[in-house]
C-alpha cells in the first residue's frame, strides 16, 4: 500500500524497533529496581507503559492497582512521586550498566534504512531514553551501521515524552519536512502509536522483535507456526486498538508505504 502523498521522512523508535530485539534492556532494569524495593512486577506490568519517558514509566507502574496495593501494604502508604524519584535514581545507573549489550540493530534495519535513503527519504527518531542513555546507544548502533539523520529524547522537550508529539515535531523541524502528512512514524509500543497519532501522522506498529510481543529472537524463532500466528495476531490487535494505521511484520514492511 503506497501513501497518497510523497513521503519525505520516516521517524523510528529505538529499542524494540531498530535496536534491542524484544526491547529487553529497560525490562531488565525496571524489574531489578522494583524487586529491590520489595515489589515483584509481572512482565505484563513492566511492559504495559513501554515507550514512555522512563520516570513516567515508573510512576505509571506505581499507579497500577496491584502494584499500588502491594506498595501500600509494604510501606503503609500509597506510592507518591517522591517514590518514583527514588526508583528512577536507581533505575538509570542500572540501565546504563547494561545498555551497551542491548544496542545491536535488529535484522534488516541497516539494509532497509539504506534503501529508504536511496529513495531520498530522511530518517528521524524519537525515544523513551534520556540523552545520557542515548550517549551509549547511538555510538554503538552507529558502529554497526545504523544512524538516523537526527534523534530527540524527552530531554529536548522539557520532559514531555510520549504520548506527547513534541519529539516528532522536533524531528520534522530539523529534517525540514513540509508537513505531518509527509512523514511516517514507526514504533513497537502502544506509546509509540499514541505519539504518532497525536502528531497527526500515519503511524505503523512493528511486530517481530517488538516490546508488544516481548520475545527474544530465539524464543520467536522457536515458536510453532500456530503459536507464531497467535502471537502476531494478539500484537496486531493491541496496535490497532491503540489507533495504528498499519502493522508490519518487520522493518522491511516500511518500504511498502514509500
Amino acid at each position: 500500500m503506497k501513501m497518497g502523498k510523497k513521503i519525505e521522512a520516516v521517524i523510528f523508535d529505538w529499542a524494540g524497533t531498530t535496536v534491542d530485539y524484544g526491547c529487553f534492556a529497560p525490562v531488565q532494569a525496571f524489574t531489578e529496581v522494583f524487586k529491590e524495593a520489595g515489589i515483584e512486577p509481572t512482565m505484563e506490568e513492566v511492559r504495559e507503559p513501554m515507550g514512555m519517558l522512563k520516570w513516567d514509566h515508573i510512576r505509571t507502574m506505581l499507579r497500577m492497582p496491584r502494584i499500588e496495593a502491594a506498595w501500600t501494604e509494604k510501606y503503609g502508604k500509597k506510592p507518591e512521586d517522591t517514590d518514583a524519584d527514588q526508583l528512577f535514581s536507581k533505575f538509570e545507573p542500572s540501565l546504563l550498566k547494561i545498555l551497551n549489550q542491548f544496542s545491536d540493530p535488529k535484522p534488516h534495519v541497516v539494509k532497509t534504512v539504506n534503501e529508504l535513503r536511496a529513495k531520498g527519504i530522511k530518517i528521524g527518531s524519537t525515544t523513551g531514553y534520556t540523552d545520557t542513555m542515548m550517549e551509549i546507544v547511538v555510538p554503538e548502533a552507529k558502529r554497526q551501521g545504523y544512524i538516523p539523520d537526527c534523534w530527540y529524547s524527552p530531554d529536548s522537550t522539557g520532559g514531555m515524552g510520549r504520548p506527547y508529539p513534541y519529539m516528532i515535531f522536533k524531528n520534522l523541524e530539523a529534517l525540514k519536512i513540509s508537513g505531518v502528512g509527509r512523514a511516517i512514524k514507526v514504533g513497537d509500543t502502544v506509546s509509540d502509536i499514541k505519539e504518532g497519532k497525536n502528531a497527526g501522522m500515519f503511524t505503523v506498529g512493528i511486530l517481530e522483535g517488538s516490546s508488544v510481543m516481548g520475545l527474544t529472537q530465539k524464543e520467536y524463532e522457536g515458536l510453532s507456526e500456530q503459536e507464531r500466528v497467535d502471537q502476531l495476531v494478539k500484537a496486531e490487535r493491541k496496535y490497532k486498538e491503540a489507533g495504528a494505521d498499519a502493522v508490519i511484520r518487520d522493518i522491511c514492511g516500511v518500504l511498502e508505504f514509500i
